[in-house]
């Protein structure tokens, strides 16, 4: 009896040994695999912070006019009789564009002529008579209010039928005809727009805080969506007089030359305006500062104090710290740091956000996206 109950507790013994082995191998094993991967490194990509010359300027948003621009008009209505010009076509000051029917007008001022004719034939006939006392000064009087009257009346009707006649008032482009031959139109319908397009006026706006940085004179630069590899040029022509209370924003004019017409009245432009000396800063991609409402941070690149044996994850020996910074101006893709960082400092530009102090990393090989101080959008 004492035999088969030594058995069974040897068997019973042998069993939670076993059990107890288990457990112990298993917690040995989950605290290794978790260990492993508690802090494993974080692939990040990097780059060298270094000085660039850097020119403090002023951006805005304009929209070209012509310096003389007008949708032309006649004051009379009438029936087109003759157009003179073409759609698009050059044209200088004075130069005849279009006539309405004037028939009865000219009809008019051939009897009005003839009329004045004959009153100033009647007052030099008086005036002779006059001399000889056979007339009376009342007489020549009445005839020289006869003739000034007819002519008043001569000049009336050619100043109605040069209502009726439209020459160009400035020298210019024209555009698309918006008349036909026989079409009936009245005082005041837009016939053709005329703009006269070199040199060529660019108005913006500016905050009231930056007029101590501009004055008339100054260059500006100017860049059109409808030529992204072209800068055009131009100086600042005049400064408004006046701060609008509403924006406290001031209206500024620049003068760009335009031979080739390229600059429309119109276009949409962005404006940029140096106004400093150059400076050297620290410059990074605004993709490698971390933004917060506590204060703006960078995380920098550093090596640990003990490099990983042959067995070590790649990239191991390099640590994120997080340092703060104070930023300067932004240009394009690019920021401008004034304190923080470094020349020469290796920092985070993308892979932030699964980083900590101490984090462990590894620096990606893919290559980065170009960092352009004026990025320009490229439709797909």
């Amino acid at each position: 009896m004492a035999k088969p109950m030594a058995i069974m507790l040897a068997i019973v013994a042998l069993v939670f040994g076993g059990l107890y082995g288990f457990n112990a191998f298993r917690n040995v094993m989950i605290k290794g695999f978790l260990a492993s991967m508690a802090n494993p490194p974080q692939t990040v990509s990097a780059t060298t912070a270094a000085f660039q010359e850097w020119r403090p300027k002023l951006t805005a948003v304009g929209t070209f006019r012509a310096v003389n621009g007008a949708d032309l008009s006649l004051e009379a209505s009438g029936i087109v009789e003759k157009i003179h010009f073409q759609s698009g076509e050059e044209v200088t000051e004075g130069q005849l564009l279009l006539e309405l029917r004037k028939d009865t007008d000219l009809a008019k001022l051939a009897s009005q002529k003839a009329a004045a004719e004959l009153a100033g034939i009647n007052l030099r006939r008086d005036q002779a008579q006059l001399k000889i006392h056979a007339a009376s000064q009342a007489t020549v009087d009445t005839d020289l209010a006869n003739l000034k009257s007819a002519e008043a009346d001569v000049a009336q009707q050619e100043a109605v039928i040069a209502q009726k006649t439209l020459r160009a008032p400035f020298t210019g482009r024209l555009g698309i005809r918006a008349v036909d031959l026989g079409q009936y139109i009245g005082a005041g319908s837009v016939i053709v727009t005329l703009q006269a397009l070199d040199p060529i006026y660019l108005d913006f706006t500016l905050p009231q805080q930056t007029l101590n940085g501009i004055e008339v004179g100054q260059a500006i630069d100017a860049g059109v969506d409808a030529f992204p590899d072209k800068k055009f040029t131009g100086k600042i022509v005049a400064i408004n007089s006046k701060v609008d209370q509403a924006s406290r924003n001031v209206q500024v004019r620049a003068s760009l030359a335009n031979i080739d017409h390229k600059l429309k009245p119109g276009m949409f432009a962005q404006v940029d305006i140096v106004t400093g000396k150059p400076e050297r800063l620290i410059t990074l991609p605004q993709t490698a500062i971390v933004y917060a409402p506590f204060g703006n941070s960078v995380f920098l690149v550093q090596k640990s104090g003990a490099e990983g044996g042959k067995d070590a994850p790649a990239g191991s020996g390099l640590t994120a710290q997080q340092t703060f910074v104070r930023l300067g101006a932004t240009r394009g893709d690019e920021v401008a740091v004034l304190e923080g960082v470094a020349e020469g400092a290796s920092v985070v530009t993308a892979g932030q956000v699964k980083l900590r102090n101490g984090s462990p990393l590894k620096i990606s090989d893919t290559p980065q996206p170009p960092v352009d101080a004026n990025p320009k959008p490229v439709d797909q």
